[in-house]
């Protein structure tokens, strides 16, 4: 009932403004202010007695065609103050003096600014605004234009990309991308962000898309500021990723940042601050739900039959006292806290005709809802552009970041399952440890001075410099040399009282160290001419790619000095171990593209790129992979009508195929593994074959896809969309097959199995009212995807890894539950194998045969991947005011949820508050009646539930400060904003269903506010 109002309150809501705004287009503004007399008073100047004369000024406004134009809005610059033509294209105005501007607007067309001077009549053509379809689109190795593309792209700009505050700039880009799943993995600070573009298609491989940030391959993208982001531009089809080959297989995100520019230096100061809630998390039975809960338990056991008995299940002394004096424990209430989150940059975009350069700075800081939980992130970059002369560029692009981090395990999951019964300190005012019960470490121990310090610290740096030759006109050679250099280190101490080591009586200390290096050597030549009504583009790609990384390691038992932390873990008395590791991989690339056109209108794009991987196994190291796609511009033939309702009309029809090589360097070795060995009672090093065996012949995992897309264009621009089709198919899988333990070893990767995804894309954007004080424009993504497994090589499905064929890759393979058996069914219970009594869970038996068992019953419930997700963005303009409305909904997908399965059968620890669980009294079908016996069966079939969810993304509320406000030429601008993010979430779960079923770290909701400053 929820989605379907929402759908329908969507189409209503712009219904009406489309409806509004065609009665606000063909009626006429009359309502015009007369100017009141100047006064000019200046330090140093006399006060002017006379007014500048006003002037009336009337006209027609016509369009391309030569018809009258009503609807066109007249401003006076620099005002409020203008009027709009009438039906017949008409208008009429009182301007202050000769030398006011006129400033004409309309959608559809280019907008207009006129010097009045001492003219009575100004008659006005409106030329079409081509820019959306001659917007420059960024393409893999080039860019076109929006008009020519003929592959699935979508290019968000910089600006929407900071509409949502987030850590990740991939957080933003949250439904407003149709194809593209994001998901926020936790409410950690710095959280990773999870995205697969079009579904998942590899098993055993990788699903991630490729990053490219200016040219270089970079997979970080959490490093860059949302504030230095020109554009992204998102690639999807084969036709747009093959140029990137085995690197392309799952999408290419393309960032392009900021550029220094001529003129006049351009300053910014962004700033935001806000707090951080957690939204929809469950809570855990407090001291009734908990005592409650155990009666029922000890009764179903025979045991209790009133509160007198309560000596008895309370058989801790301790319990029952802190029972019978209420004393308890809110663990989340302890744990939980407000969280903060804030960002402050400050950038400079400058040049002239030869230098342009771009610098900026931005600290970043989250503290999350645990105590311990933050992240601080510093950010230098440097963008630098020269023209040496008139055929020869350099360039160098560098960004330096840098975290300090602090982390700690996720103390919520043992909160909420302990006893709640106790006291965090003792009579004397100490902190307890140890719980209540004897065995439980108190989950607040980590934050207690020097029990646990878990400190990662890590440096990134990204540099390109590049040469670019333009020899003479059409032709360019361009060479890109990008060094990605990370290092961190990851230093934790665990002292004998955090909650890990209590039990322990020892502290555990750890260090490990990684360093990675990458060089990506990429050389474009390029031409392109026009001949006629043909023109074409020539691109020659050699790439070559090289990551390293090594990495070492070192933990100690029983630190000498708590006060040494990691640093001495020689110092250690027990358990020294050191580990360290190395690996690498090389990829070279050769690669062609033709993009041709004939009369702006017939576009055929060309791409062959062949790989060569160093994962892979002699004689399957190359492959190629081609591509081509076509596309026709329908509306600029000659054969379509002349009308105002259809002004773009282009289909495009595209196949080609991508890889992907193994994720791991050295899948086709077999490795050694060092085991521990003695003769006598003589330690002796000993080697043994690794459990996962090289495979020989391992070659490339490859994905065919064909892509039909449809690009269309109504009311002058004022309804723009792009609806695609797509389907892949992906052979040779990159999977681990299982072996038998008689060989010694248990695992091979091997290109077995295959695996489709199909769906469909809608993305529409609409401006539904345009006025002189009032613009609403919306955008509309849709996506549905299904993926499915079509081989594997058992030849059937696959139970023991949970893969079945005609399925997606991940499901839920389990028992029925069909609800609780009742008193009245007492001998049908009975009857089924193995039996069953009333209150426990009732299951289908999906064969009939009388039993219930893993083979036959069990079936898949669903799926983690939606039905179907999409967006809603809408921006209104209402004078200086901007408001951003943003709706986001994944709709069909199963979740396993941990605040559902959360059943202690027992009652010895803690469950969720509020389960309706059966007692004889309560015949509920929810949950089943604990025993303190156990024994439950299906307790499995608990946590799955319907994961749709609607949200309310972002709303913003911002004000541009007049620049008369000011009253200064040093700022040029001033925004200020507050916004609210994931503030509202429709589901009928009472649990934020985004991240999927964890309960460690909550989900959150934000509140921020923040400036734009421009000097």
């Amino acid at each position: 009932m929820q989605k379907k109002l929402l759908i329908a309150g969507a189409l209503v809501l712009w219904g009406l403004g489309v409806n509004s705004s065609n009665r606000l287009y063909a009626q006429q503004f009359a309502s015009l202010e007369k100017p009141s007399s100047v006064s000019d008073t200046q330090p140093g100047k006399s006060r002017s007695t006379v007014a500048p004369k006003a002037q009336k000024v009337s006209g027609t406004v016509k369009d391309e065609k030569g018809e009258d134009l009503p609807g066109v809005s007249i401003l006076i610059q620099g005002s409020q103050q203008g009027t709009s033509t009438d039906a017949s294209g008409n208008y009429q105005i009182t301007v202050p003096n000769e030398k006011s501007t006129l400033v004409f607007s309309f959608v559809g067309y280019e907008k207009q600014e006129i010097v009045v001077g001492n003219r009575k009549t100004i008659n006005v053509n409106m030329r079409p605004d081509a820019s959306s379809l001659d917007e420059v689109v960024v393409i893999g190795y080039g860019a076109v234009r929006k008009k020519d593309l003929t592959g699935s792209v979508v290019q968000l700009k910089g600006e929407e990309l900071k509409e949502v505050p987030s850590a990740n700039v991939l957080e933003a880009a949250q439904g407003k991308i149709a194809g593209a799943d994001i998901t926020r993995s936790s409410g950690q600070a710095g959280a990773r962000v999870n995205i697969s573009i079009r579904g998942n298609r590899s098993i055993g491989g990788n699903n991630s898309p490729l990053i490219i940030v200016d040219g270089i391959q970079y997979s970080n993208l959490e490093d860059i500021n949302s504030n230095d982001i020109e554009t992204m531009d998102i690639l999807k089809d084969a036709s747009s990723t093959a140029i990137y080959g085995s690197r392309g297989a799952n999408g290419v995100i393309l960032i392009t940042t900021k550029k220094g520019r001529s003129g006049k230096p351009d300053i910014s100061f962004n700033a935001y601050t806000g707090i951080s809630k957690v939204t929809m998390y469950p809570k855990a039975m407090d001291i009734n739900g908990f005592r409650d809960f155990k009666r029922e338990a000890w009764r179903a056991a025979g045991i209790w039959n009133s509160p007198a008995d309560d000596p008895k299940i309370f058989a801790n002394v301790a319990e029952y006292q802190a029972l019978q004096n209420g004393q308890w424990i809110d663990y989340q209430d302890e744990l939980i806290h407000d969280g903060v989150q804030q960002d402050y940059q400050l950038g400079l975009r400058a040049g002239n005709d030869r230098l342009k350069s771009y610098v900026s700075v931005d600290y970043f800081n989250e503290k999350g809802i645990l105590k311990q939980d933050e992240l601080k992130r510093y950010t230098g970059r440097i963008n630098v552009d020269y023209s040496l002369n008139d055929w020869m560029n350099i360039g160098l692009n560098t960004q330096l970041t840098y975290y300090d981090q602090s982390v700690r395990r996720d103390p919520l999951n043992q909160a909420n399952k302990i006893t709640p019964l106790g006291t965090l300190y003792d009579v004397n005012g100490n902190f307890n440890y140890i719980m209540i019960d004897g065995t439980s470490a108190n989950p607040l121990s980590d934050e207690q001075p020097n029990a646990y310090k878990n400190s990662v610290l890590t440096t990134r740096i990204l540099t390109n410099g590049y040469v670019e030759l333009t020899p003479f006109k059409g032709f360019t050679a361009r060479s890109t040399v990008g060094v990605n250099l990370a290092s961190s280190r990851n230093g934790i101490y665990a002292s004998p009282k955090s909650i890990d080591r209590t039990l322990t009586g020892k502290s555990l200390s750890s260090y490990g160290a990684n360093n990675g290096r990458s060089i990506n050597w990429e050389n474009v030549l390029t031409y392109q001419g026009k001949f006629g009504q043909h023109s074409l583009s020539l691109t020659g790609i050699v790439s070559y790619l090289s990551n390293s990384s090594d990495n070492v390691s070192a933990t100690g038992v029983n630190q000498l000095l708590p006060s040494q932390l990691f640093y001495s873990l020689g110092s250690n008395s027990e358990e020294i171990k050191i580990n360290s590791g190395y690996s690498k991989s090389n990829l070279l690339s050769f690669a062609g593209r033709l993009n041709y056109s004939f009369r702006d209108r017939y576009l055929l794009t060309l791409t062959a790129r062949e790989d060569g991987s160093s994962k892979l196994a002699e004689g399957n190291q190359w492959t190629f992979f081609p591509s081509a796609a076509f596309a026709w511009r329908i509306i600029e033939e000659d054969f379509m009508p002349e009308t105002n309702v259809l002004t773009d009309l282009k289909v495009r029809a595209s196949y080609g195929v991508a890889g992907n090589d193994p994720s791991g360097p050295y899948a086709t070795q077999t490795t050694l593994t060092r085991i521990a060995f003695g003769y006598d009672d003589v330690a002796a090093p000993a080697y043994t074959f690794s459990r996962n065996v090289g495979n020989a012949a391992l070659g490339w995992e490859l994905s065919k896809t064909q892509n039909f897309g449809l690009d269309f264009g109504l009311f002058k621009g004022r309804f723009n969309g792009t609806v695609d089709y797509y389907d892949t198919r992906t052979s040779n899988l990159l999977l681990d097959r299982g072996l038998p333990p008689t060989t010694g070893v248990t695992t091979v990767k091997q290109n077995i199995g295959k695996t489709r995804n199909r769906g469909v894309e809608v993305t529409l954007g609409t401006t539904n009212v345009r006025t002189n004080n009032f613009n609403w424009t919306s955008s509309l993504t849709f996506t549905k995807n299904k993926e499915e497994i079509t081989e594997l090589v058992t030849g059937g499905d696959d139970i023991g890894n949970g893969w079945f064929i005609g399925q997606p890759i991940s499901v839920f393979y389990d028992y029925e539950k069909l609800g609780v058996w009742q008193t009245g069914e007492v001998d049908a219970a009975a009857a089924i194998l193995p039996s069953q009594k009333p209150g426990e869970i009732k299951v289908r038996d999906q064969n009939g045969d009388g039993k219930i068992d893993a083979v036959n019953d069990r079936i898949i419930l669903g799926n983690p991947r939606p039905k179907w997700s999409g967006g809603f963005d809408n921006n209104f303009k209402i004078r200086g005011f901007d408001i951003n409305v943003f709706l986001y909904a994944r709709v069909g997908q199963m979740i396993d949820a941990d605040r559902y399965a959360r059943f202690d059968q027992q009652g010895i620890g803690n469950s969720t508050a509020g389960l309706d669980y059966w007692t004889p009294e309560n015949p509920t079908n929810a949950y089943p009646r604990p025993n303190k016996n156990g024994g439950l069966k299906y307790l499995s079939t608990l946590g799955y539930q319907n994961g749709t969810f609607a949200r309310i993304r972002n709303i913003s509320l911002a004000y541009n400060v007049p620049s008369k406000l000011l009253g200064t030429k040093v700022i040029r601008g001033l925004r200020i904003y507050a916004t609210g993010k994931n503030l509202f979430t429709f589901t009928k779960l009472n649990y934020d269903p985004e991240r999927g079923g964890s309960e460690n770290f909550p989900m959150t909701k934000l509140y921020v506010f923040g400036i734009n400053l421009s000097l």
